[in-house]
C-alpha cells in the first residue's frame, strides 16, 4: 500500500557502473511493481568509454551494464518490461539488429523479447558514445 508520505526511491544498484551525470540508474514508485532504468551508456569500471568508433563494442558493454543494474536489484533480463534504444548514426542500424539477434537469445528465454522503441538522434551525453539503452523491468522482489 502506498502512502502519502511514500516518495519515489532512487537506486544505483551496487556493482553498477559509474552514473555518467546526477542522475540515479534506476527509480522505484513505493507500490508500483516497476524499476525505470536510466539509459545506459558503453562506461567500464573505471568510468571511462569502452569502445571509442567501436559499435559491437559498445553495444555489449551497454548489455553487460544493464545486466549489473538488474543483477544489482536482484533481477535479470527476463523481467524487462521494454527498451528504448537510442542510436546516432543511422548507419548502425543494421549492426544494432545483428547483434540484438546474436545476443538476445543469450539473455532472454523464450523466442520472443520485450517491446524495443528504436530512435536516431543527433548526439549522446558524451560524443564517444554510440548508442544508449534504457529499460523498465517489472520488479519482482517487491
Amino acid at each position: 500500500m502506498t502512502t502519502s508520505t511514500e516518495r519515489v526511491k532512487y537506486i544505483n544498484p551496487e556493482g553498477a557502473c559509474q552514473a555518467q551525470g546526477l542522475y540515479a540508474h534506476t527509480a522505484r514508485i513505493p507500490g508500483v511493481p516497476l524499476h525505470f532504468i536510466a539509459g545506459q551508456l558503453a562506461v567500464g569500471d573505471d568510468g571511462g568509454v569502452v569502445g571509442k568508433n567501436d559499435f559491437e563494442a559498445q553495444f555489449r558493454q551497454i548489455f553487460n551494464n544493464m545486466g549489473d543494474v538488474l543483477r544489482g536489484l536482484g533481477l535479470d533480463f527476463n523481467d524487462i518490461v521494454r527498451f528504448n534504444t537510442f542510436l546516432v548514426h543511422s548507419q548502425h542500424i543494421e549492426s544494432f539488429m545483428k547483434l540484438r539477434s546474436e545476443v538476445f537469445p543469450t539473455l532472454f528465454e523464450g523466442e520472443l523479447f520485450p517491446p524495443n522503441t528504436l530512435l536516431v538522434v543527433d548526439r549522446l551525453v558524451k560524443e564517444d558514445f554510440l548508442l544508449e539503452v534504457e529499460a523498465i523491468a517489472y520488479g519482482r522482489n517487491g
